[in-house]
Parts: structure tokens; C-alpha cells; sequence
């Protein structure tokens, strides 16, 4: 029998996911390197918080809550320490390389995760799920066009990405770490994230290399992932920031 609420727990940590990397992103808009970039990438924001949504309303019907009401309480009155999103997703913007390689990473280990839900027994999972991934698709061509330009392109270019990789990979262990309630769940309605994590891993290997790339010795250690309940020193001055008019009057109707 299927436990409602372990899939609403997996489900609200990937709309977690997406809000916090989605609120990321946004913070490019008006300051992107380019005017076309500006506009792309801030629509690339935006699908990304739309994703969001669709996670907690399927959460919401899970629960029996109201859809209608539920993301904004989630996303609007959650404490900080009850978020269960990724540290990698709520790092501070960086440079442009930061934020393109950091948006690679996640796209190509979210197409894996999307692909597999869109199979799942759970038949309303599995729509959202192929709806997203559609939508998913030009994320990931976007971000491997801007890994390829920079990783081959100036010395500058490439330095600024080797810090960024240098940077970003402990974090990636995170991706491959179990969400909350995926071990509660019967086999076929949610993929395994471990497994996950190998053909990711594969992937992006492959592809870093051929940008010009180097992967530090020793890939991120799946053994000890870091735990979606503990967050960067960073995190309680965004989730502030954006519950901020929101918090001003909890029961307004906007």
C-alpha cells in the first residue's frame, strides 16, 4: 500500500529544489552578461519555481490540503530549518561560471530523476513528472551550451569554470542521497537516487572532460551524503529575504 505521506515528504523536498534554485537564479535578473541572457535566464527562473508549484500541490492532494493554499505555506511560513532542499541549490549566486555549472549539474541529474518518475505506478506522479521533464529538456541544452562556451573558450573563461567545478563537486554528493520518505516507498513509484547518482556521474563526467574540465581526484563520497536537513551558513538570510512581505501579514490573500 502506497504511504501518502512518505511520497508527499519526496515530493516537497524536490519542489524544495526547485523554489531555492529557482530564487538562486533570479537573483541574475538586471545582471546577467548579456541582455538576451538576462531575459533567458530569468524565464529559466521562473520554470523552475513553476516546478515548485506543481510538486506541492501533488504534495497537497497527497496530504488532503488544500492545493490552492499549500505551496504559499510552504514556501511563505516554513521556518528555515524545515526546508529540505539540496545545499548545492541554495549557495550564494557566484560568478556567471558558478551559476551555469551549478544549473548543469542539477539539470543532468534531474533529467534521470524526471525520467524515472515519468514511469512511476503512481500514475499522477508520473504526469507531472513528464510535463516537467518536457520543459527540463531546454534548461539542460541551455546550461551545456554555456559549459561548453566557457570551458573552451578564454583562459579566464576556463579558470573561472575549473574554480567553479572545484568548488561545486562535494556538494554533488547530495544529489544521490535518499530523499525523505523515498525508502518507505514500494519499488516502481519513485527511482532509486543511488542509482541515479551512477548514471549521473557517468554523464557529466564524460561531458566536463570534453569542456575542458578537471574533476578533482575522488568523486563525492554517496556513503556519507550531506543530509538535506542540514543547511549553509547562507540559507536563513534567503528563506528571510524571501518570506519577507509575506511575513508581514500571514493571512493576506494576494
Amino acid at each position: 500500500m502506497l504511504d501518502h505521506k512518505a511520497l508527499a515528504r519526496y515530493l516537497i523536498a524536490l519542489a524544495d529544489d526547485e523554489l531555492i534554485l529557482g530564487h538562486r537564479n533570479s537573483e541574475w535578473t538586471g545582471h546577467a552578461p548579456i541582455l538576451e541572457e538576462d531575459i533567458a535566464f530569468a524565464n529559466l527562473a521562473l520554470d523552475e519555481i513553476g516546478h515548485s508549484r506543481l510538486w506541492y500541490e501533488l504534495a497537497a492532494d497527497l496530504l488532503g490540503e488544500d492545493r490552492a493554499r499549500f505551496p504559499d505555506r510552504q514556501v511563505f511560513l516554513r521556518p528555515a530549518e524545515e526546508f529540505r532542499n539540496l545545499q548545492l541549490v541554495e549557495l550564494p549566486r557566484g560568478d556567471w561560471a558558478f551559476s551555469m555549472l551549478r544549473q548543469y549539474l542539477f539539470d543532468v541529474f534531474e533529467q534521470h530523476r524526471l525520467a524515472g518518475l515519468s514511469e512511476s505506478t503512481q500514475a499522477s506522479l508520473a504526469e507531472v513528472a513528464a510535463r516537467i521533464r518536457t520543459e527540463e529538456i531546454y534548461h539542460l541544452r541551455h546550461t551545456r551550451a554555456w559549459v561548453t562556451r566557457l570551458g573552451l573558450g578564454t583562459e579566464e573563461s576556463n579558470r573561472r569554470m575549473q574554480a567553479a567545478l572545484d568548488a561545486l563537486w562535494p556538494y554533488a554528493r547530495g544529489l544521490g542521497g535518499a530523499l525523505p520518505g523515498e525508502a518507505g516507498l514500494p519499488a516502481g513509484v519513485v527511482p532509486d537516487s543511488a542509482a541515479l547518482y551512477e548514471a549521473w556521474l557517468a554523464e557529466v563526467s564524460a561531458f566536463l572532460a570534453e569542456a575542458g574540465l578537471t574533476i578533482q581526484p575522488g568523486s563525492p563520497d554517496l556513503q556519507s551524503p550531506i543530509s538535506r536537513a542540514d543547511h549553509s551558513s547562507d540559507f536563513a538570510a534567503l528563506i528571510e529575504e524571501m518570506q519577507s512581505v509575506a511575513r508581514l501579514d500571514p493571512e493576506a490573500t494576494w
